[in-house]
């Protein structure tokens, strides 16, 4: 995969075709799902496990939306961002405890800041529909798809105490590479984020 830069080649997504795994389904973000993620966001649950998931707006999401349509993100080169895949965890099947569980991105591309810091994959499941291995299972839904763009590796970073993430990349079959420093100048740094745990996934 290239580095970012401005005279990459134009980057064209892939349709992944279904990504589903029993009740769980991967689907694109889309206008009309914005009412079921504020519906988790508003949750008891999220409120008092996750007050920050809780803070989404629904102006938030319509911009989410009209940056990354179909939840394909182009990436910024004058920002260092590398294209990137959104999805939205959606429940299936009878009374699910809310209808959007989760998100999950896949980045493509091999930069030293993803290597180290921000990783392939990032997910984000809601309280109410936690313990179910979602992120495990979204994760594993998104293989075919990185191979597909020719990635032979995955990075996933997370948070020192972010035990959950933990146990998500040791069930992922994830090697734990090491603990490092996040730069000063990176974004990451600036929400507080200093410290990343990196595992890495050979597909």
């Amino acid at each position: 995969m290239w580095p970012l830069t401005r005279s990459r080649p134009p980057f064209r997504f892939l349709d992944p075709g279904p990504l589903i795994d029993g009740d769980l389904q991967l689907i694109p973000p889309a206008a009309d799902l914005i009412q079921d993620v504020l519906t988790a966001c508003r949750h008891p649950l999220t409120i008092s496990d996750a007050p920050e998931m809780a803070k989404v707006t629904p102006e938030g999401l319509s911009h989410f939306l009209q940056l990354a349509p179909d939840g394909h993100h182009p990436g910024e080169a004058r920002r260092d961002k590398i294209p990137s895949y959104h999805f939205w965890m959606r429940l299936n099947g009878e009374n699910p405890p809310i209808r959007i569980a989760g998100g999950i991105g896949l980045r493509i591309g091999d930069t030293a800041n993803l290597r180290n810091y921000i990783g392939h994959v990032g997910y984000n499941v809601y309280p109410p529909a936690r313990g179910r291995h979602l992120a495990e299972r979204a994760t594993r839904l998104l293989f075919p798809l990185a191979r597909q763009h020719g990635l032979q590796t995955l990075w996933i970073t997370c948070n020192p105490d972010n035990i959950a993430s933990k146990r998500t990349c040791e069930r992922l079959g994830a090697r734990y590479v090491n603990t490092v420093d996040v730069p000063p100048d990176n974004e990451l740094h600036a929400r507080g984020e200093v410290r990343k745990c990196r595992y890495r996934i050979d597909l």
